[in-house]
């Protein structure tokens, strides 16, 4: 029971958070200006105050990401329309190899319409591909490098079976949660009656020996002394209906899907998986079975403005292509290389990949599709993760760091932004306490707490993640190449780079108990700020003969 006790104290917690906010004009907190208010935010309405009367053009903003919710009442006038393509007649029409890509593509869907929703982490595929090499082998006499493999073999195993084994045991528990406090709130609203969710009417409530309606009685008691005005009861059940759904979903797809060593989705896409090369498979349904993630990425950058709805992106002149790559598990190289090339080879700008993970086996052809969108002047925007780490030390694949160093080349590609998390205030936790940081691996630092945006069906959410601070980059970004088409992709990244707040400030290191200036955790030390960003682009812009310096590429 004590496991239980912190498991709903952790969700009273994030309930509370959900609850309050509303009542907080904190919505668009991450567009304020950080002078005039007490908020990080990124200085928008001065960014447009600025561009106001200045001539723009329309530019295409790629999100590779899990589906967009294309008939949102806040995106559907910004959703990218192929206009090469004939919707629906089963043509290739524009002769791209992709038939009907009306809005996009899906690389992560059957030609027969099917759709992958789950898919392994890379940790599994590892421990699945090994286990097939070693599975035909005598192990007993292994010398060498086959025995360092097969020590690596066995180390994978351990871990995905250990992961396995805690994501259902976890899920086990979750479960057992939602019996206990569900019902127990069912009885709670059952003893109330007609009579109002409050501290009075909580106190004078005699549960007798009814033991659900006693635990009900001692969670109105922790809800109420956390927040005097929670809600209806009703209310808080659905609340509390969602949250432990998300707990259960979330231990329950690791324990049958992404730790799942005989999972394979892969049969739904029917590629041949070993094929570096291919590159026309897939589907166009770019919604997916659940758009959530994407759709709220989407609105950040280009929801659409002063139709007195929802929210307003960041960026006014620009389209979304929609391309769906990221399941729930880990992405697989190929389709992000052939995503970013497919949003090359269709007139995108501005790439954001609001993805990670820990190892990338072919991180070759991902590469290759960077330096092919940095050849055709594309900017990539990338969320540094949310593991509390340090990119120095570690990877949070895809990275703008090369695999392989050509000999005159480049080492990391300069078309590339690495965007960490910003918490709402500033001071010590300024940074937010899951965002990864890295002074050489992180360019720049961007609101990622609490960040308003839209949700499949017609609905907005506040939502937390280094996944949010990449898109209002990505904005940024965009709004940049509309006004300023001159300017190339890596002159846009210096500009944001360089117009960027710097702070020395002392902050709480993410993942430690220690602080650090908060110019020690990325590339510029500084945070975004959009109205700067266009200022310095203005005057760096080639009919302007003012330069700026170029920012310190990584190493």
């Amino acid at each position: 029971m004590c496991k239980i006790a912190k498991y709903l104290l952790l969700l009273l917690t994030a309930f509370t958070f959900t609850s309050t906010q509303a009542q907080d004009d904190i919505h668009r907190w991450y567009l304020d200006d950080p002078m005039t208010s007490h908020y990080q935010g990124i200085s928008v309405d001065k960014m447009y105050q600025f561009l106001k009367g200045k001539p723009s053009k329309k530019v295409i903003v790629a999100v590779l990401d899990s589906g967009i919710d294309i008939n949102h009442e806040d995106l559907k006038d910004v959703i990218w329309i192929n206009q090469d393509e004939i919707p629906n007649n089963g043509i290739d029409d524009d002769h791209n190899g992709y038939i009907d890509d009306l809005h996009g593509w899906n690389f992560i869907g059957g030609k027969d319409g099917k759709q992958v929703q789950y898919d392994t982490y890379e940790l599994t595929r590892q421990y699945v591909e090994q286990k097939a090499y070693f599975s035909g082998i005598d192990t007993t006499n292994l010398k060498g490098k086959q025995k360092k493999a097969y020590e690596t073999y066995l180390d994978l195993k351990t871990r995905v079976e250990d992961e396995r084994e805690k994501a259902q045991k976890n899920l086990a528990e979750a479960e057992q949660y939602q019996r206990i406090v569900l019902n127990a709130l069912t009885a709670l609203e059952t003893g109330l009656g007609d009579q109002e969710f409050n501290l009075a009417n909580l106190q004078s409530l005699d549960p007798g020996d009814d033991v659900g309606l006693t635990i009900g009685k001692n969670i109105g008691m922790q809800i109420l002394a956390m927040d005097t005005n929670p809600g209806t009861l009703p209310e808080i059940i659905s609340q509390f209906e969602k949250e432990v759904k998300e707990q259960v979903e979330y231990y329950k797809t690791k324990a049958e899907y992404g730790y799942n060593p005989d999972y394979n989705p892969r049969t739904i896409v029917g590629d041949n998986i070993n094929d570096k090369t291919e590159r026309n498979y897939g589907n166009n349904d770019v919604t997916g079975p659940d758009p959530s993630h994407g759709t709220g990425v989407a609105g950040l950058i280009a929801a659409t403005h002063g139709n007195n709805i929802g929210i307003d992106g960041i960026a006014t002149n620009v389209e979304i292509m929609v391309v769906r790559v990221v399941p729930d598990g880990d992405e697989r190289d190929k389709d992000v290389a052939n995503a970013i090339r497919y949003a090359v080879d269709n007139g995108a700008s501005v790439i954001n990949m609001s993805f990670g993970k820990g190892f990338s086996p072919d991180k070759q052809i991902v590469d290759d599709a960077v330096r092919y969108a940095e050849k055709n002047d594309v900017l990539l925007v990338h969320a540094a993760g949310n593991s509390a780490e340090d990119n120095d030390d570690g990877n949070n694949f895809p990275t703008a760091v090369y695999a392989k160093k050509k000999l005159f080349g480049p080492k990391a590609a300069k078309n590339w932004l690495e965007v960490g998390a910003l918490a709402p205030e500033p001071g010590e936790q300024a940074v937010a306490d899951f965002s990864n940081y890295g002074k050489e691996r992180v360019d720049v630092f961007a609101p990622g707490v609490q960040i308003y945006t839209s949700a499949p069906g017609n609905e907005y959410s506040s939502v937390d993640g280094t996944s949010f601070s990449s898109p209002i980059v990505a904005g940024i970004a965009a709004q940049i190449r509309s006004y300023f088409p001159g300017l190339s992709a890596s002159q846009v990244r210096d500009v944001i780079m360089e117009s960027s707040d710097v702070s020395r400030e002392k902050v709480d290191l993410p993942g430690s108990d220690k602080q650090v200036p908060f110019n020690e955790i990325c590339v510029s030390g500084g945070k975004v700020n959009a109205a700067k960003a266009v200022q310095l682009a203005a005057k760096t812009a080639p009919a302007n003969k003012t330069s700026i310096a170029t920012t310190p590429n990584r190493t």
